[in-house]
């Protein structure tokens, strides 16, 4: 076995790699740029080493820098997580060529399964059934066009040599080809240093289900059956489950069994996943094999009980697999929630900063389940514009898909970040959604679920009143702390109102408030009436209650005379005034936001790709003005309404905030 791997990645793989070369015994040697100085994985390896500018195509794609980092510190092993240089063929020979075990498939395999085009070709001499698509070279938007024409709207373009979304585009008409072409050509480059392009049919209704396989090198190849990667938004995967709630037996195993053919017609050792497509009446089509670890791999160890990190460690090290196909059987349902750096409010855009705030749920197992999360991160640390906004993935397990959905949602509401955007309340907004939890998902569920973006989640009657008494109950809980800090003189004065006023989500609830040493009871005007036991103080970030009988659990922030309130993807205002206050309160003018329709702003922290057009141009609803990178992709701003270009206040190459003025309209 080895005795020192080094790392060739960053953030929560890193981390999650170390882990298990820790739990073998084995030294772990780290890679950071100069972003990354700080980082948890810097921190939690043995050795780190330094291996330049903050930009991965100046560090952690640079093969040239990954060797000298070896050398440096002798490790025998790299492991190279995801993305990056995980299925660059160059880099698992230079590897071989200077004697050092790349803990991954040989470099033939990864040239013949890594590469988009190609696998495509071999899954089909294979007798695969795969997705219709033009495997060729393509050289220029006017022939991508052409083609998919003759292959029928819509139709998917890729990047050969990409993955986790980047390079991908749907087209559904000549100019999003053209458009999608170039931008898709730009990100394959920047994140792969690869820009070949092809073109395949989107197939509609379509579910994401993938085969999780493993082989080592003594001709043992098994499936750990599969993951269902539906939810997904803009072709990148937001929730993962294994196993999928629409397979039958005979389809997994049919599946199953098509991966492990594939895997062992190139050779393939260690772990690799093979992605297909499947229709409604479950008829399965090939996509592509990732010949590396899945960021969605936690789901897969929570159902069978392997870790696949280490085994793709023995494996490299030459040991046999240590069990067979049989042994391999599905224990209960696990999911899986990315936490991205991304704000839902704002249409998913990037956000960096720093997280003020950072508390996942307590890891290991609950009362009904098993909470686990993977994560590169920590408090105070910052989020850099320079790579994948994901930053952590919160894993559940329980005995059923119905409870595994359960453990989440508590998971997710006991989930603190503070500092940044980020994606929570849409994760808590998808699991208590009833197409959700009722299997019947598709690739386009965030689309058709969600046309006009995210704009939080309106709760119903009964989950409004739960949130009025928890409120009322804390703003008791708060007044009597101020009495007690405002004076000796004032506490005999004042006295800690029974009747209250709670508005929030458009509503008012008139209650009266009777309390004891265990909770308080709140009784509506209707006479219903909620108990509320808890043991929250004010300044508590989060609050564990139970009301009439059943948790809740609040993320609670402070606002004049109330609350901010956050919970299953409701986020709201929720004033507690006395009658008087709420009498006086109705009568104050709303504060309207400032007019910004004459502008166009940046949405998001990044780089000014291009500025389409110039002062004067008078331009379409719809037209591109520019285009913004953050987090390795590409986001086109286009223009809401038609308009005369008054004034141009940014250029290419510049760096801009949240907000900042782009262009000016007449």
């Amino acid at each position: 076995m080895f005795k020192k791997i080094l790392i060739a990645n960053r953030g929560e793989i890193a981390c999650r790699v170390i882990k298990s070369a820790q739990k073998m015994g084995i030294k772990t040697v780290a890679v950071y740029s100069d972003a990354d100085r700080n980082a948890l994985h810097v921190r939690m390896a043995d050795e780190a080493v330094h291996i330049g500018p903050s930009p991965a195509n100046q560090s952690y794609i640079v093969i040239d820098k990954i060797l000298d980092a070896i050398r440096q510190t002798g490790a025998e092993a790299v492991h190279p997580g995801y993305g990056f240089l995980s299925e660059n063929m160059n880099f698992a020979a230079a590897l071989e060529r200077e004697g050092v075990v790349f803990i991954g498939p040989p470099s033939p395999a990864i040239e013949a399964m890594g590469d988009k085009i190609t696998s495509k070709k071999l899954a089909m001499e294979a007798g695969v059934s795969t997705v219709p698509g033009y495997m060729g070279l393509i050289a220029d938007g006017d022939e991508a066009i052409r083609i998919s024409g003759e292959i029928g709207y819509p139709v998917m373009i890729k990047a050969s040599a990409g993955g986790g979304g980047k390079g991908m585009r749907i087209a559904w008409s000549e100019s999003e080809v053209r458009e999608g072409f170039q931008s898709s050509k730009n990100e394959a480059a920047n994140s792969f240093g690869d820009d070949r392009i092809f073109i395949e049919k989107f197939v509609t209704q379509p579910r994401h289900i993938e085969i999780q396989v493993l082989a080592d090198k003594h001709g043992n190849c098994v499936y750990l059956h599969e993951r269902e990667c539906s939810i997904q938004r803009r072709n990148q995967k937001v929730i993962e489950e294994a196993p999928s709630p629409f397979l039958d037996e005979a389809t997994r195993k049919a599946m199953g069994e098509q991966a492990c053919a594939l895997a062992r017609a190139v050779g393939y050792t260690s772990a690799g996943t093979v992605e297909f497509i499947v229709d409604g009446n479950r008829n399965f089509y090939f996509l592509e094999m990732n010949t590396r670890l899945q960021v969605e791999h936690p789901v897969t160890e929570l159902i069978t009980g392997v870790d696949l990190v280490e085994q793709m460690i023995r494996v490299a090290a030459g040991e046999p697999l240590p069990f067979q196909q049989s042994d391999l059987k599905i224990n209960g349902w696990a999911m899986e929630s990315r936490l991205y750096a991304e704000d839902p409010y704002r249409n998913f855009l990037p956000s960096i900063g720093r997280l003020t705030r950072y508390r996942p749920p307590v890891e290991g197992p609950t009362a009904t389940g098993i909470v686990r999360n993977d994560t590169g991160v920590f408090e105070g640390g910052e989020i850099s514009m320079f790579y994948d906004p994901m930053i952590a993935k919160l894993c559940t397990w329980g005995p059923t898909r119905a409870d595994a959905i359960e453990e989440m949602r508590l998971a997710l509401d006991t989930f603190e970040v503070e500092g940044i955007g980020h994606n929570l309340p849409f994760c808590s907004a998808v699991m208590d959604h009833p197409r959700f939890t009722s299997g019947n998902i598709t690739t386009a569920f965030i689309a058709e679920e969600f046309p006009e973006g995210f704009h939080g989640v309106t709760l119903d009657d009964t989950a409004l009143r739960r949130v009025a008494a928890a409120a009322a109950a804390m703003n008791r809980v708060a007044e009597i702390r101020r009495t007690k800090i405002s004076g000796t003189m004032d506490n005999h004065q004042r006295r800690v109102g029974d009747v209250w006023v709670v508005s929030l989500q458009g509503a008012q609830h008139k209650v009266s408030i009777s309390a004891d040493k265990a909770g308080s009871t709140v009784t509506f005007e209707d006479g219903t009436a909620l108990r509320v036991e808890s043991d929250w103080t004010p300044g508590d970030s989060l609050a564990r209650l139970t009301v009439d009988g059943a948790p809740l659990v609040l993320k609670v922030g402070k606002v004049p005379m109330g609350f901010r309130i956050r919970l299953r993807g409701a986020d709201l205002k929720v004033l507690v005034q006395s009658p008087r206050q709420a009498e006086l309160s109705a009568l104050m003018p709303e504060k309207l936001p400032p007019d910004t329709s004459r502008y166009l702003l940046c949405p998001m922290p990044g780089l000014v790709v291009s500025i389409n057009v110039a002062e004067g141009d008078e331009v379409q609803e719809g037209q591109a003005l520019a285009t913004v990178e953050a987090m390795k992709m590409e986001n086109i701003l286009k223009a809401e309404r038609k308009g005369v270009v008054k004034k141009i206040a940014a250029s290419a190459g510049a760096s801009l905030k949240v907000d900042d003025i782009i262009m000016e309209f007449e």
